[in-house]
C-alpha cells in the first residue's frame, strides 16, 4: 500500500509510533522515525534497516515550531520529498479530577497532544502542497467522542485534534491533501501498560471501558498502525475529514 512513499512518524521510537514505522517499512515506505528520545527513536530506524527496511531518525520535540520545521526539512534533506505524515507523539493525563489538575499539567497535554499535532501540519502541509499533495494521519482518541472521569485535560486535546482534523481538511482537500484522525480505544502500548499496574488513578478512569470493547480483548499497537496505514495509502482517495474509531467496538455502546 505504501511502497516508496515517504512518510513521517511522530512519537515512533515506542508503542503505536514504533508499530506503524516497522509496518509502513515492510510496506516499502521510506519512514523517517521523529521522537524525543534519540537513543530509542535511532534504535527503532536501526531495526528497520538491519530487516532490510529504509528508515532515518530526527530528534524532534512536536511542541516546539522550530523543532517540527527542522523535522520536516531533514525528511526532505534525506529522502527528496514528503508524502504521508502519522502524526501519533502524545502523552498521557494526570489522572485527577477538574479542580486538582495545576496549569502546567493541563498546558503540558495540550502543547504536546493538540499543538504539537497543529506545529506538524502546518509544516507538513505547507511542504506536501509544493509537491502536489499528500495523506495526513492525527492519533486522537476514543476519549475525544466519550471520556471518562480524571482525565479532562487528555479528553480536551483529543478533541481538538479531531476539531484540527475536519477543518484542515477542508482547507487542502482541493490541493490534493488529505487529512483524516484514528480514534483509539484502549491500547496495551507499554506506557499503558505500565501506567495500569502501577498508577491506581490512571486504572481507576479506565476501568469504566475495560468492559466497552465488544471484540473481547485490548487493543494491540498494530490495530491501529493497520488504520493509519489504509488512510495513509492510495487506496481511499475518498476519504478526507474522518475520524476513525479503532477501539473494538467501543464507542458503539
Amino acid at each position: 500500500m505504501l511502497k516508496d512513499k515517504i512518510i513521517i512518524v511522530t512519537g515512533g521510537a515506542s508503542g503505536i509510533g514504533r508499530a506503524a514505522a516497522n509496518l509502513f517499512a515492510q510496506d516499502g515506505a521510506r519512514v523517517m522515525i521523529a521522537d524525543r528520545s534519540a537513543d530509542a527513536g535511532a534504535a527503532a530506524a536501526e531495526a528497520i534497516c538491519a530487516d532490510g527496511g529504509e528508515a532515518a531518525f530526527v530528534a524532534c520535540d512536536v511542541a516546539d515550531d522550530e523543532s517540527v520545521a527542522a523535522m520536516v526539512a531533514a525528511t526532505v534533506a534525506h529522502f527528496g520529498g514528503l508524502d504521508g505524515a502519522f502524526n501519533n507523539a502524545g502523552i498521557e493525563f494526570a489522572s485527577k479530577i477538574v479542580p486538582d489538575l495545576n496549569y502546567a499539567e493541563w498546558r503540558r497535554v495540550i502543547d504536546i497532544n493538540l499543538n504539537g499535532v497543529f506545529l506538524c501540519m502546518k509544516h507538513e502541509i505547507a511542504q506536501m502542497r509544493r509537491t502536489g499533495g499528500g495523506a495526513i494521519v492525527n492519533t486522537a482518541s476514543g476519549a475525544a467522542v466519550a471520556a471518562s472521569p480524571n482525565m479532562a485535560e487528555y479528553a480536551t486535546s483529543k478533541a481538538g485534534v479531531t476539531g484540527l482534523t475536519r477543518a484542515a481538511s477542508c482547507e487542502f482537500g482541493e490541493t490534493q491533501v488529505r487529512v483524516n484522525a484514528v480514534l483509539p480505544g484502549l491500547i496495551l502500548t507499554p506506557m499503558t501498560e505500565e501506567r495500569l499496574f502501577n498508577d491506581a488513578g490512571f486504572a481507576a478512569a479506565l476501568e469504566p471501558l475495560l468492559v466497552r470493547h465488544s471484540v473481547g480483548r485490548f487493543g494491540q499497537p498494530d490495530d491501529v498502525a493497520q488504520a493509519a496505514r489504509w488512510l495513509l495509502s492510495d487506496l481511499c482517495p475518498f476519504v478526507n475529514g474522518i475520524s476513525l474509531p479503532v477501539d473494538g467496538g467501543l464507542l458503539a455502546r
